[in-house]
């Protein structure tokens, strides 16, 4: 089924950094953060902390940390406010950039995004330059070892997936923005094992690149990937595949 290929090179992207990341502790801290200040610092209350709490674990964050990080934010130990801000451009060979973040301070990240895309041959646009060219989709990944792929199928059917795509051990299911939190719901209620959830941008199509110009591509995507601030970076670019680090 359609976007399969969008997907895994979405995903092969950002498994690579996530793997890579030294403080992937303070990105998913500050998801946390977020995640408190919207539903409360209860998990069982509040289900977008408690995914954002899964995602810790699967990361091997210490409870310690993941304790600590919803108390700061609720205001327990101090409380820091933080940002979402996307913003977006260009990469070399026309590649649309995508770059969400979330900061406590808006012009120290405004500053590292334009630096970042000025030194490794972007270029930075105004709000909307190439968000147009993306469907912005609930991603849902579901571990579908040992199941039967018609019966995962019509599971994830009648939560109310959008689309489906199968590959090796697992079921990716989209959904709508708007039925996202219904379709998680549906899809946990069925027994089944989520082993992600997030609101991505899909590229609608996907830009084939030379040689000589992935190197580049990836090298400015990989310098957002580093920055504390950025959470998420969404490109339409065919990169070629890699083994995710451990």
């Amino acid at each position: 089924m359609s976007g399969h290929s969008k997907w895994h090179n979405i995903q092969a992207t950002k498994g690579k950094a996530d793997a890579k990341r030294s403080a992937i502790f303070t990105k998913i801290g500050r998801e946390i953060a977020v995640a408190v200040k919207e539903g409360g610092p209860d998990p069982r209350n509040n289900s977008k902390l408690a995914m954002v709490v899964a995602k810790a674990k699967a990361n091997n964050m210490p409870n310690d940390n993941i304790e600590r990080s919803i108390k700061k934010a609720n205001g327990e130990l101090g409380s820091v406010n933080y940002e979402a801000i996307t913003y977006e451009g260009y990469a070399p060979g026309g590649v649309a950039l995508i770059v969400q973040t979330l900061t406590d301070n808006k012009n120290r990240t405004a500053g590292d995004v334009r630096h970042i895309f000025d030194k490794y041959g972007g270029s930075m646009g105004n709000s909307g330059c190439v968000s147009y060219m993306f469907d912005k989709k609930g991603v849902f990944v579901v571990d579908g070892k040992g199941m039967d792929e018609d019966d995962l199928m019509m599971m994830a059917l009648d939560a109310g997936a959008d689309d489906i795509v199968f590959e090796d051990d697992v079921c990716v299911v989209y959904s709508l923005p708007t039925d996202f939190t219904a379709v998680r719901d549906a899809l946990a209620e069925k027994g089944l094992t989520i082993m992600s959830a997030e609101i991505e941008m899909i590229p609608q199509n996907t830009v084939d690149l030379d040689e000589a110009t992935i190197p580049r591509v990836q090298k400015i995507i990989d310098m957002f990937e580093d920055n504390d601030d950025v959470q998420n970076v969404y490109h339409n670019a065919v990169l070629p595949e890699e083994e995710d680090e451990e």
